[in-house]
């Protein structure tokens, strides 16, 4: 890059911070090329080798498995820039590093500057003593991960237990080493079983170039203490001052207000110091769906003379408390928000893509809105990701999304040397630090599932049977120092007023899950075989996983595939399935429930309803019984990599059927029905926060909406409440199973005379309804920058999946299209040059259509 002397024209005589990202110019080769090829920063060494075509698509078919090589090879990154006199004379001139992945010598005009080994930990470095006037030279040598990794494996002494998804056996490691938890990088690159085994190396955060005099605020924190109408604050700053026993004018600002100011005195070096004020009368920040998420913009600003220095952040006030008392019961687990006991509706978020510097802005937009679409109001970023950049969590902080937050350690033991120990204290603070202020932030986990595979999955008893006794204590002894002591410790230094869990699932410290206490991860559906109402009766106090795969869409199976492919057990698709289950456990279920499909993409399609069906049956039921379980965080929303996986949005960001249903069953208010034995139990399960008298009407109607019978009543519920509403017994109707096979029950409840809930429900399996062929009519209109569509249907229509060639979702889709009730649902026609072409494009598939 170059620093245009133009600045200067504009600078008064006391010269101000500048900051210019170093994002040009890079190029990059392997240790064994001689020629370097054009780079881009951010990046990876993949996205590179793709940009120059050296690679194949590695999504595409089999290509991932030809790749194994990259990850074995020393890759080395350069790039240049010109520093001229005025910026030289700065006192300060630091390179900052968001993020090397993962091991890395840094070399700023041929003199090693650091050396990198933790992909989570960003650094600043002052390089004045190694800047110079004119051209600079920075190159960055990245070491093989697999190497680096092989040797710590070898060093360690014993063997951790085999963690089954670090796909060695895909990378081509010698002798199947598993070397991904010696290495303080994203778990998920090593394989998952949802994911492809690409391991990465690259500069895949941003590197600035900062230049400043006389101080410079590091960190900005702000704490807060509500008490009735008056938010108590502090802003607690880390300034490093070059200038020595000086005071300076510190103001704060909320929202381009001056609140308070103060007089601050530096010494040089480090400073630390705090300035409490108040503000009156405010605004509460709320998740989604219980009120506004009012944002406040303060900002710290430090003067001296004509010099200033400031940093910002937008704060949100709210409190935020988990309560994990005993009870009659065990151990409850629920959040209370602002002092309400809120149930938590929402989802597991794993990387959008595995190849992270790829990930667009509008990409964390889109995901983050279809959560937020989808009546969720929590979401857990997953601990075999990373710890997500900036932009994540503002927009959580911006639509109401409360972020459960693990530290990155997932499903693994972990080597506890004191190298690997320092280096996760220094992570922990490093990220606690950057992600504290954020109001959506309501807890810190210290790791997913390494209890539970410790205690549970046969591991502790292997290392005791096949090493020692001793070994076994030495491998939990690191869990108990990073879960139980470094990860606590570092919440409690620099983030006290946020709770910390030290592992999801279980019931306390140290204590292996239970459905009675703490949080569970129920996987006896899927991996255990259990039919779907297994979720009706298996009711944790609190649901932080659970779920079941489908296949992504025709439309996106074809991007990776070809027409030779279409075949669930092809080796593409088989290649493209990382569960060791998978595919026969999404047949096996089908099998149950369904008509078996007669095409491949009519496959796919039922998958979804499938997968929509099970998960949507687990929610609903957590959901009736708040009075036992606060929480429902399925598994899982996004995929980083076209797969057939659990996620309810595909790679490419289509929603599956899951995400429709979801949305329908997190409303606000919805009509839940459990049978039991031969009676239909009718729930109402509200999230309004005020008491309120509604109206039920029930109707037995067959598929073309002749109605049987009708139940109608009145009733009361209290705020945040689940309640028995109705009983239908079915043998009152007919004790003849066959008779319910052309009917079903539809249900509403209203408010004011306005339709605030409603739900179907059929009577006997979905592969026994006696479905008739489609009769149907549509409209399409243009309404504002949205195609409207209008669908009338002479009789039932199951899970009428509408398919066009546009990126955009419908509004709504898979739906029951109900005899001789209008059903509208839009979409963005930005892709479509006129109506007719819009309309050329449209499909339909319902379940009819399927056998």
């Amino acid at each position: 890059f170059q620093i245009f002397t133009l600045f200067v024209l504009s600078c008064s005589t006391t010269k101000q911070e500048y900051i210019v990202e170093l994002n040009s110019n890079w190029e990059f080769k392997s240790e064994n090329d001689k020629e370097y090829l054009p780079a881009s920063v951010p990046g990876t060494v993949h996205l590179d080798l793709l940009a120059n075509g050296k690679i194949d698509d590695p999504f595409f078919r089999l290509n991932e498995h030809q790749l194994q090589w990259i990850d074995k090879l020393d890759w080395e990154y350069r790039t240049s820039f010109d520093v001229n006199d005025f910026h030289f004379d700065y006192e300060v001139i630091e390179l900052d590093f968001f993020g090397l992945d993962t091991y890395a010598d840094v070399f700023l005009n041929d003199s090693l500057i650091y050396s990198f080994d933790n992909m989570f930990v960003g650094k600043t470095l002052n390089v004045k003593k190694n800047i110079k006037k004119g051209k600079n030279n920075l190159l960055i040598k990245f070491k093989s991960p697999i190497n680096v990794g092989i040797e710590k494996y070898d060093k360690l002494g014993y063997e951790l237990p085999d963690n089954a998804n670090d796909l060695s056996e895909i990378g081509k490691v010698p002798e199947n080493k598993k070397v991904g938890v010696f290495s303080r990088k994203a778990p998920y690159s090593f394989g998952w079983d949802w994911g492809p085994r690409l391991v990465t190396s690259g500069i895949w955060r941003p590197i600035k170039i900062n230049f400043w005099n006389n101080f410079q605020i590091k960190d900005l924190h702000f704490t807060q203490k509500i008490v009735e109408d008056n938010a108590f604050l502090k802003a607690e700053a880390e300034v490093l001052s070059f200038l020595d026993n000086q005071n300076v004018t510190a103001k704060i600002y909320i929202d381009d207000k001056i609140i308070t100011k103060d007089i601050v005195h530096l010494k040089k070096g480090n400073n630390k110091f705090s300035i409490p004020f108040t503000i009156g009368e405010f605004e509460r920040w709320w998740p989604n769906g219980m009120g506004s998420q009012k944002l406040y913009d303060a900002r710290l600003e430090i003067s001296h003379q004509n010099y200033i220095s400031e940093a910002s952040k937008s704060i949100g006030l709210r409190t935020i408390e988990l309560v994990t008392q005993k009870d009659s019961i065990g151990n409850n687990f629920f959040f209370k928000i602002n002092g309400i006991s809120t149930f938590m509706k929402g989802v597991n978020y794993i990387p959008q893509d595995v190849f992270l510097p790829r990930v667009k802005d509008s990409d964390y937009e889109n995901i983050i809105s279809a959560a937020v679409d989808a009546n969720m109001n929590m979401i857990r970023v997953w601990g075999g990701g990373v710890y997500e950049k900036d932009l994540f969590y503002e927009l959580c902080d911006k639509y109401g999304l409360l972020v459960w937050q693990d530290f990155m350690f997932a499903c693994a033991m972990y080597p506890g040397n004191d190298s690997y120990l320092k280096s996760v204290e220094e992570e922990a603070i490093y990220n606690v630090k950057r992600i504290r202020n954020h109001p959506s932030l309501a807890l810190w986990c210290g790791n997913n599932e390494v209890l539970s595979a410790w205690e549970n999955w046969g591991w502790k008893k292997g290392v005791i049977e096949n090493q020692s006794q001793e070994i076994a204590d030495t491998i939990f002894k690191a869990y108990d120092q990073i879960f139980h002591k470094i990860l606590p410790k570092v919440i409690q230094e620099y983030n006290p007023a946020t709770d910390y869990w030290s592992s999801s699932p279980s019931s306390s410290k140290g204590v292996t899950e239970s459905l009675t206490s703490g949080d569970a991860h129920y996987w006896g559906v899927w991996w255990g075989k259990e039919p779907f109402s297994t979720y009706e009766e298996k009711i944790p106090r609190f649901m932080s996983e659970f779920g079941f795969q489908s296949f992504p869409e025709f439309s996106t199976v074809k991007k990776y595939t070809n027409q030779s492919d279409y075949d669930i057990y092809s080796d593409v698709m088989k290649s493209h399935q990382r569960s060791s289950i998978g595919n026969s456990t999404i047949e096996e279920y089908m099998v149950r429930d369904y008509n078996v499909p007669d095409s491949f993409e009519h496959f796919l399609y039922v998958s979804q309803l499938l997968q929509a069906e099970g998960i949507s049956l687990g929610m609903e039921a957590q959901r009736r019984n708040r009075d036992l379980c606060m929480g429902s965080l399925y598994w899982q929303l996004n995929d980083c990599w076209p797969v057939a996986s659990w996620s309810s949005i595909d790679y490419y960001g289509k929603w599956k059927a899951l995400h429709y249903q979801t949305k329908k069953s997190f409303e606000e208010s919805i009509i839940s029905f459990h049978k039991k034995n031969n009676e239909i139990e009718a729930y109402f399960v509200t999230d309004k926060l005020r008491s309120e008298k509604y109206n039920y009407n029930f109707q037995l109607m067959d598929f073309s909406g002749k109605i049987y019978n009708s139940w109608t009543g009145e009733f009361y519920s209290t705020p945040n409440n689940s309640k028995l509403i109705h009983n239908i017994n079915l043998s009152s109707i007919s004790i003849d199973s066959d008779y319910f096979e052309d009917k079903f029950i539809f249900s509403y409840v209203t408010l004011d005379d306005e339709i605030i809930a409603e739900k179907t429900k059929y009577l006997t399996s979905l592969k026994n309804l006696k479905l008739t062929k489609p009769k149907f009519q549509y409209d399409v209109d243009i309404l504002g920058n949205s195609y409207e569509i209008k669908l009338i249907s002479e009789n039932l229509i199951k899970n009428l999946f509408i398919d066009s060639n546009s990126e955009y979702n419908f509004s709504d889709n898979y739906f029951d299209l109900l005899p001789n009730k209008e059903k509208i649902i839009r979409i963005n026609r930005d892709n479509f040059s006129s109506t007719t072409s819009f309309e050329e494009s449209i499909r339909f598939i319902s379940l009819y259509d399927t056998y």
